[in-house]
C-alpha cells in the first residue's frame, strides 16, 4: 500500500514508512492519525499493538512492542525492542536452477583478460605492505609515482595504489589472526586488477614476506618484487628503490589492453553503509535485481556483512543450493554470537546512530533491508572472510559489518566491481576496484550529487520500479567495468580503505 504519506509493503505489516515529515494530527490512512510529529523515513503503527506483541515489517518480525502502542504512534527506539525468538530453518525449499543465458547471448564489457583466465576491470600497480612499519614508505612511493609525471607515458595503466594497514606484527606468528591477514594479502596479490606489485616490509616483522608469497601461485603476466626497509638501508633509499622498481614494471603493464568479454566474468561485490529505512525499499532491492540479472548472464554476486544479515538467516537457508551450504551460513552466525558474547556485546549492538536517525530501530529491521542486496536467486556457496570465491551465482561471504573491513575481504575474494548503497551519505572507495555509490533517497542524491552515481529514490517518489532500476544498475556496472570512472574514483577515494579484519590478541 502506498499513499502520498506512507509505504506499507504487506497487509500483515504492523507499521508503515513515512514518505515525508508528518506533523501530529495528520490523517495518513482511514482511521489512523499521527499522534506526534514523525520524521520522513520513520515508522508509524497502522494498528494498535499490545505490549510484547511482535511487530512486523516486510512480512517479518522486526522487534517487539516495549509497551502498548496505539495506531498512529511513531514506532522507534522508545517503544520497539529487540528480543531473540525461534526461527524455522527450512533448508533449500526455495532453491532453484536458474536459467543462464548462453555465452553468445550474454552482455559484454571491455576488460583486461589475464593469463590465468580471470578478467580485470582496472590495470593498477600496487605497493603491498607486510606490516604497519612500511606504510609510510609505501605511501611515499605511490605518491611519487603518481605525481612525478612518469605515468603520463603509460595511458593504459590506471595508477599506483599503496595497500597499507595497521598490523602485521605484535601478533601470534601462527593461527587465525595472521592467517586472515595473509589470506587478504594473497587475494590482492592474485587480483586481476593488478599488473604488478612491490611487496614492502620492514624486515623483522611477524608477517614475513617469504611466508606470504611461498604458497601463492602467481600468474605469468604479473610482475612481483619484494624488499624490506632494513635490507635497502633506510626509508629514503627504500623510496628511491621502490620508485625505480615500479617504473621498470610500467612497460609490461602498459601492454595490457581491454577486450570484449562476457558478463559472466564479472564478480560484483555488494555492501551497504549509512543505511536508512528506505534502504530496504529502494537501493538494496534494486541492487538485488541487478544481481539477479548478473546471475542470469552467468556472473557472480557477493553479499557480506554477517552481523547485518542476522535475523534473516532463516530466509537465506531456504535459498541454499544444498543443506551443507545452509549449515555453513548457520555456523558463521553461531560464531558471531559467540564472538560478540566474549567481547561483552550482542548482535543488536547494530544499528549505528546514523541508522537510527534514518529510521532503523533494530538489527532485525536493518538486516531485512540489507539482505535484499542478494536478490532472489539460489545461494550457491558460503565462504569465509577473504576466501577466494569460485562459485558462479549468488555467494555469501562472512565479513564484519564495518564497511572498509567488509569490502576489503570481498575484494580479496575476487570482486572486480563493487556497488555500495547508502541512505545517510557514506564516503567510500576501494582501489583497485571501482565502487558505484547508490543513494536510497532523492534528497540525499541531490544533496551529495557529486558523490553518488545512482539515485534509487525514484522508487519511493513513484518515478522508478525496482526492476527498471535494477536493469539500469546492471547496465552501469558494465560501463564502469569497461573503464567509465565512478564518482568515488574521481574524488580519489580508495587509498585508505584497505583494512584487513584484525582477529586475535595484540601482543
Amino acid at each position: 500500500m502506498t499513499s502520498p504519506d506512507l509505504i506499507r509493503l504487506r497487509d500483515t505489516d504492523d507499521v508503515a514508512i513515512t514518505r515525508r515529515d508528518l506533523p501530529a494530527g495528520s490523517e495518513v490512512m482511514p482511521g489512523v492519525t499521527t499522534r506526534e510529529d514523525v520524521p520522513r523515513g520513520h515508522k508509524i503503527a497502522v494498528r494498535a499493538l499490545p505490549a510484547s506483541a511482535p511487530v512486523h515489517r516486510y512480512g517479518q518480525i522486526i522487534g517487539f512492542a516495549g509497551r502498548d502502542i496505539a495506531a498512529g504512534e511513531h514506532v522507534h527506539l522508545h517503544n520497539l525492542e529487540y528480543r531473540e525468538f525461534e526461527r524455522a530453518y527450512e533448508f533449500c525449499v526455495d532453491a532453484r536452477d536458474e536459467e543462464i543465458l548462453p555465452v553468445a547471448q550474454q552482455a559484454t564489457f571491455a576488460g583486461f583478460r589475464r593469463t590465468d583466465g580471470r578478467v580485470g576491470t582496472r590495470n593498477f600497480l600496487g605497493v603491498l605492505t607486510s606490516v604497519n612499519c612500511s606504510a609510510t614508505a609505501a605511501k611515499q612511493i605511490a605518491r611519487q609515482m603518481q605525481f612525478s609525471g612518469v605515468l603520463e607515458d603509460f595511458p593504459h595503466v590506471d595508477g599506483v595504489v599503496a595497500l597499507t594497514h595497521g598490523t602485521g606484527c605484535g601478533m601470534a606468528p601462527d593461527g587465525e589472526g595472521i592467517e586472515v591477514l595473509r589470506r587478504v594479502m594473497r587475494g590482492y596479490l592474485t587480483h586481476p586488477n593488478f599488473a604488478g606489485f612491490l611487496i614492502l616490509g620492514l624486515g623483522c616483522e611477524d608477517n614475513e614476506i617469504v611466508k606470504l608469497t611461498g604458497d601463492v601461485e602467481l600468474r605469468p603476466d604479473l610482475a612481483v618484487v619484494s624488499a624490506t626497509i632494513q635490507e635497502l638501508g633506510g626509508t629514503a633509499r627504500t623510496i628511491r628503490e621502490g620508485v625505480a622498481r615500479l617504473t621498470e614494471m610500467l612497460p609490461m603493464a602498459e601492454r595490457s589492453r581491454r577486450e570484449p568479454v562476457p558478463a559472466s566474468e564479472l564478480v560484483l561485490g555488494t555492501n551497504c553503509g549509512g543505511s536508512d529505512s528506505y534502504s530496504g525499499l529502494t537501493a538494496n532491492p534494486a541492487l538485488g535485481a541487478a544481481v539477479d540479472l548478473l546471475v542470469r548472464h552467468g556472473g557472480t554476486g557477493i553479499v557480506g556483512e554477517t552481523p547485518e544479515i542476522y535475523g534473516t538467516e532463516h530466509m537465506l537457508v531456504r535459498r541454499a543450493a544444498t543443506r551443507e551450504v545452509g549449515e555453513k551460513l548457520l555456523r558463521r552466525i553461531d560464531w558471531w554470537k559467540d564472538y560478540t558474547a566474549k567481547n561483552g556485546g550482542s548482535m543488536d549492538n547494530n544499528p549505528s546512530p546514523g541508522n537510527k536517525a534514518g529510521g532503523l530501530t533494530t538489527i532485525l529491521e536493518k538486516s531485512l533491508g540489507a539482505v535484499a542486496k542478494g536478490g532472489t536467486t539460489t545461494l550457491r556457496d558460503v565462504v569465509e572472510y577473504a576466501e577466494p570465491v569460485t562459485s558462479k551465482g549468488f555467494v555469501f561471504m562472512d565479513t564484519p559489518g564495518y564497511d572498509p573491513v567488509s569490502v576489503t575481504g570481498i575484494v580479496a575474494g575476487g570482486a572486480n566491481v563493487v556497488c555500495f548503497t547508502t541512505g545517510r551519505g557514506s564516503a567510500f572507495g576501494c582501489k583497485p576496484v571501482p565502487s558505484l555509490k547508490l543513494a536510497t533517497n532523492t534528497p540525499l542524491y541531490e544533496h551529495m550529487r557529486e558523490d553518488m552515481d545512482v539515485n534509487c529514490g525514484g522508487i519511493v517518489d513513484g518515478d522508478d520500479t525496482v526492476g527498471g532500476l535494477g536493469q539500469r544498475i546492471f547496465d552501469q556496472v558494465l560501463r564502469v567495468a569497461s573503464g567509465e570512472q565512478t564518482k568515488s574514483e574521481a574524488l580519489g577515494y580508495g587509498d585508505e580503505e584497505f583494512v584487513p579484519w584484525h582477529l586475535g590478541t595484540v601482543m
